[in-house]
């Protein structure tokens, strides 16, 4: 499997609004775009930080895992999301290798990319994503 780049770094969020004028106006950052995705019953904005990004997410259907997060651990950090260059072989890979996996199969995330995540069990309690972006 090659990883090429820490992709993000996602933050669920209550309200969009408060946090991106923190990294915009404050800190300086740049708003990468915003976009709903309803597979996972979130809306995403990414801020720039170099070669990645900061992904708030803010739920939009109170059943979705951002929601459950929310109500269960608050506002913060959320999940580590490592570009791949091949999301099917890295699955293939790590399933393997007996890797707990949340989705054994790539879904479709932001951005047009494919996502899957590995269980928080199988990676020392940090929900971790892997993506592969549209060429």
């Amino acid at each position: 499997m090659k990883i090429k780049r820490i992709a993000h770094l996602g933050i669920a969020v209550k309200d969009l609004d408060p946090p991106k004028k923190l990294y915009t106006e404050i800190l300086g950052l740049e708003l990468g775009g915003e976009e709903v995705v309803e597979a996972q019953k979130v809306k995403v904005s990414f801020i720039k930080v170099g070669e990645s990004s900061l992904e708030l997410l803010l739920p939009t259907q109170p059943d979705s895992a951002v929601a459950k997060f929310l109500e269960n651990k608050g506002e913060g950090f959320h999940h580590l999301a490592l570009e791949v260059e091949d999301i099917h072989a890295a699955v293939a890979e790590l399933k393997a290798a007996g890797v707990r996996l949340i989705d054994e199969t790539p879904r479709e995330g932001a951005h047009g990319a494919l996502v899957a995540f590995l269980h928080p069990k199988a990676t020392f309690g940090l929900l971790v994503e892997l993506c592969q972006y549209p060429d």
